[in-house]
């Protein structure tokens, strides 16, 4: 892998510090937003960098089921890629290409969009430094001059303008959103799984629903992304925006979990979410919401299914003995909810790459079920609409083949002028219905909210 990915070619020069949001909204009015990438952090240790680029080199990308035969699989077309700084997403339904046995709907997204870049911007949150890196010199000096030509005092100050401008512009109404279940019928499908957790058909299942709305007519994916990092940040947080063959579609995340870290000495790392409960500004209740989670044998028994699911997972494709769960069962809180997870880690077989780590784990146990296969055929059944990209993965591959990627939870996809949220719970034996709902609420409310 790391023959196929030299970096000694790659130029990186220190800029002056500017904030990822003037530095993104001014490559927009520069190039336009087509194909633009923002990878965003909170400044904590998992999120301390953040990239972000426009314009881009070369792209991919793959519309279609591996029912249809249509189209390339995107995993041949992520294991053929060149060389470079890769960024896209990877829908849910990518595993039609996986597990074909299984039925699998059709989402109007594309199943992969991936571009390449060239120059991008990588910004250190917890030392306020901006890196330039590149390997075309000419691109490398154009914008190089774009950063010091185009942030002078005013323009910051006009940009903020702006964005103060848009916020008070740009909304949409909590009764604008049309839900595809009722929380009746929501609670309706979690006793219909418990009936199959009961007859041990499954152990566990991710039921997840959507709802949807139009977008304002002039508010733009970044416009979205923005009111939604100011209310919500997380450490695998961004947004992506398709150009040619999906063009029109964008992804806006506020994720916290990471789905799989690949390097390119064989080590891995998958950090599984499992277990939600919401934050308090009364410091007393928060902590009590914190303590239940953290004593939950419910929650528990969720997170520990999804870490056995995940060490068989990355047992395909990982050297024997070497899977490990460093930490097993920790709290972890954000802004608007407090979380637990795991961290599982592995080194992959000597032939084997990240691909093959995807391929083997996909799409994610956190939000599926175990086991796996038949938690998946069960959600088809119940779900009324394809995920898309929601539980799929942002991708983002480095110049030095270093493979990171998110869950795609706390997301809104945007397809020409609609946007859709969704949000789901992992369904167990001891599961309550309506306690479910509520939970879904936990999730999904706060990114509906920041659009408000």
């Amino acid at each position: 892998m790391q023959s196929k990915y030299p970096v000694n070619n790659i130029r990186r020069l220190l800029c002056q510090w500017k904030s990822p949001e003037l530095v993104a909204y001014k490559l927009i009015q520069e190039w336009g937003d087509a194909g633009f990438i923002w990878l965003d952090g909170d400044g904590s240790d998992l999120g301390r960098w953040v990239t972000i680029a426009s314009n881009p080199l070369e792209q991919f990308c793959s519309r279609e089921l591996e029912i249809s035969k249509k189209q390339s699989n995107p995993f041949k077309i992520l294991r053929e890629l060149p060389p470079g700084h890769w960024t896209g997403w990877l829908s849910y339904e990518a595993a039609s290409w996986t597990e074909p046995q299984n039925p699998w709907q059709i989402g109007s997204m594309a199943t992969l969009w991936i571009a390449s870049h060239d120059p991008v911007l990588k910004f250190d949150l917890q030392k306020k430094e901006l890196w330039l890196e590149g390997k075309d010199q000419k691109r490398l000096s154009v914008m190089e001059n774009f950063l010091n030509n185009n942030f002078h005092q005013h323009l910051s100050k006009s940009n903020n303008n702006r964005n103060q401008g848009t916020e008070r512009k740009h909304s949409i109404p909590l009764e604008s959103w049309q839900w595809k279940l009722t929380s009746k019928e929501y609670s309706e499908k979690v006793d219909e799984i418990k009936k199959w957790i009961v007859s041990g058909d499954i152990f566990q299942a991710n039921l997840t629903t959507s709802c949807q709305s139009l977008l304002p007519e002039s508010m733009t994916a970044i416009d979205v992304y923005s009111k939604l990092r100011k209310y919500s940040p997380a450490p695998f947080a961004g947004v992506i925006i398709g150009d040619q063959m999906a063009k029109g579609e964008a992804i806006v995340s506020t994720s916290p979990e990471r789905f799989l870290k690949a390097l390119p000495n064989g080590e891995v790392e998958t950090r599984p979410i499992k277990g939600t409960r919401p934050r308090d500004r009364d410091p007393e209740k928060d902590a009590a919401w914190a303590a239940e989670l953290v004593c939950s044998p419910k929650d528990h028994a969720e997170n520990v299914m999804i870490v056995d699911l995940l060490r068989n997972d990355l047992g395909r494709v990982c050297k024997p003995g070497s899977i490990k769960v460093p930490h097993l069962l920790i709290l972890e809180s954000y802004s608007q909810v407090h979380h637990l997870t795991s961290v599982v880690k592995g080194k992959l077989n000597i032939n084997k790459t990240w691909v093959d780590l995807l391929e083997a784990c996909w799409p994610g146990g956190s939000v599926t079920g175990a086991p796996k296969l038949r938690a998946c055929k069960r959600l088809y059944e119940l779900e009324p609409t394809a995920r898309g990209p929601y539980c799929g993965s942002i991708l983002n591959v480095n110049w030095d083949g270093v493979l990171d990627s998110n869950i795609l939870i706390r997301s809104l996809m945007i397809k020409e002028s609609s946007i859709t949220a969704h949000a789901g719970c992992g369904i167990v034996a001891d599961s309550v219905s309506e306690k479910e709902a509520e939970e879904m609420n936990w999730k999904l409310m706060p990114l509906l909210n920041a659009l408000t």
